[in-house]
């Protein structure tokens, strides 16, 4: 039979004792947690710059432009009818004016017709202020000097009122008068359809100036 014996065990056959390793590991985790937060910071704060950018409006961008006021664009405008006289006219004038005015356009550029207190087969009117066409009326004397305009192969003399710009033909058989507002700005681009109806409706008569000759 064996015989056990016990062996004294030394210090030297200890196995050494592992020293903790939990402080290098929250060094560890620290680092990394340190690392990470440094990471999200930059990636947060630029959410948050696009975020607000989203939200907040760009004060480098032009405004939208604004449209430019018109005579025609600005507040109400009345469509009641316009205060016109409408003196009595002869036969052949008469018959001239019925012509022109079944032909006149529904508009002068943006000007809507409105109608009139007397004499619609004379008269007409548009927009507000309004611009008014009166046929049959007298027409000036002017002479060779005087100035005046040709818009569409009509002669126009102008004379000026504190509110408008007058305008006479010079060269129909019947005169056409064409009251334009001064609010309205230039006063020849405003006859220019009422031109056009002219030639087409008014016979072309007269001694006209020399102006509207050349």
């Amino acid at each position: 039979m064996d015989k056990i014996t016990d062996s004294p065990v030394t210090d030297s056959d200890q196995p050494d004792e592992v020293a903790p390793d939990r402080p290098a590991r929250d060094r560890t985790t620290r680092g990394a947690a340190l690392i990470a937060t440094l990471i999200a910071l930059p990636v947060t704060v630029l959410v948050g710059a696009l975020a607000f950018t989203q939200l907040s409006p760009d004060e480098r961008a032009e405004p939208a432009a604004t449209p430019s006021a018109t005579a025609t664009s600005v507040g109400p405008r009345s469509t009641a009818p316009v205060e016109m006289a409408a003196p009595a006219l002869a036969e052949r004038p008469a018959t001239v004016c019925r012509a022109l005015l079944s032909q006149l356009p529904a508009t002068v550029n943006d000007l809507p017709q409105r109608p009139v207190t007397a004499g619609p087969e004379q008269n007409a009117a548009y927009g507000d202020p309004a611009l008014t066409v009166a046929c049959g009326g007298t027409e000036p004397a002017v002479g060779d000097t005087d100035d005046v305009w040709t818009v569409n192969k009509v002669c126009w003399y102008a004379t000026e009122q504190s509110d408008a710009t007058v305008l006479t033909t010079l060269d129909r058989e019947t005169a056409v008068t064409v009251r334009v507002p001064r609010s309205y700005g230039q006063a020849l681009q405003w006859v220019a359809p009422v031109s056009d109806t002219i030639v087409a409706s008014v016979p072309s008569g007269g001694d006209a100036p020399s102006g509207c000759r050349n």
